[in-house]
């Protein structure tokens, strides 16, 4: 993010300013929604491209913005792209800007998905599965394609940073959108409390570390909404029983279609319901 745009946000945070927020005006057809996030945002091969051609953030016409968007007839600016930080929301990524510049004035619904790239939640839940004697075709494709996957955890500095920068997503979003209503969606649930299963193939300590990670991601995605005054979807406490291995998964496994460990339409769909009923009753 520029220099002044960012001493302005920053300046927002240290004030401790939420005590002066808008009345935030109820969501109607037409209003401008702008969704921002990464890959759990965008859907990657889910259904169809939401662009022609496809772009490389692998935005899907069905992820939960897009359909929330159709169901309450919003103009929607998505934004969200694959591989996605939250210093790709404050900053520019290459040829892409900074995912916060689609914000406007008259803005009034924003959706956030973001923090697992910063962490390195599926990056290491896919090292942690292609591990050892469970390192399948598929892992052996994906390390050809990406390279090996760190299996290094984050340390306590990277959980604070990732905090700093998801308040200042948030304070950043109402000086250019004061009139917008903020949620955040976390991310669903991807491994059982059980033992994984082959479409989760992770030894018992690597899915252990996997579901603390998953676990603090969600505790701090929490925090910031409720310093914020934002609202808050817990796609992770929905999900819990619609993990990889579940009958009905909202999340794809290791092997499967599209891309593994992340969303499934019945899980975007599953979100945009929760979104729906967020909207409408608030």
């Amino acid at each position: 993010m520029r220099g002044r745009a960012f001493f302005a946000a920053l300046m927002l945070v240290a004030s401790g300013s939420g005590d002066a927020r808008p009345v935030i005006k109820p969501i109607a057809a037409g209003d401008h929604y702008v969704a921002m996030g990464s890959s759990f945002a965008a859907g990657p091969g889910i259904t169809t491209p939401a662009e022609t051609p496809p772009t490389r953030c692998g935005r899907s016409s069905d992820n939960y913005a897009h359909q929330l968007a159709r169901r309450l007839h919003l103009a929607l600016t998505d934004v969200s792209c694959g591989g996605a930080t939250t210093g790709h929301l404050l900053g520019a990524w290459n040829e892409l800007p900074p995912q916060i510049e689609a914000l406007m004035p008259e803005t009034r619904l924003v959706t956030i998905t973001i923090g697992g790239n910063d962490v390195g939640y599926i990056g290491g839940l896919m090292a942690a599965s292609c591990s050892g004697e469970v390192l399948t075709a598929m892992c052996r494709g994906l390390a050809a394609r990406r390279g090996t996957a760190s299996l290094v955890e984050p340390d306590e500095a990277a959980w604070r940073h990732l905090a700093v920068r998801l308040d200042l997503i948030a304070a950043e979003m109402r000086r250019r959108s004061p009139g917008a209503r903020l949620i955040f969606v976390d991310y669903l649930t991807i491994l059982p409390q059980r033992a994984p299963c082959s479409a989760a193939p992770l030894d018992i300590a690597g899915a252990k570390r996997a579901r603390a990670k998953a676990a603090r991601l969600a505790d701090v995605t929490a925090r910031v909404a409720r310093k914020a005054g934002a609202g808050l979807i817990r796609a992770s406490r929905l999900s819990a029983m619609h993990d990889a291995c579940a009958a009905a998964p909202w999340v794809k496994g290791l092997v499967a279609d599209g891309v593994p460990y992340h969303p499934n339409l019945a899980g975007m769909t599953a979100i945009a319901d929760a979104l729906e009923k967020e909207v409408r009753t608030k």
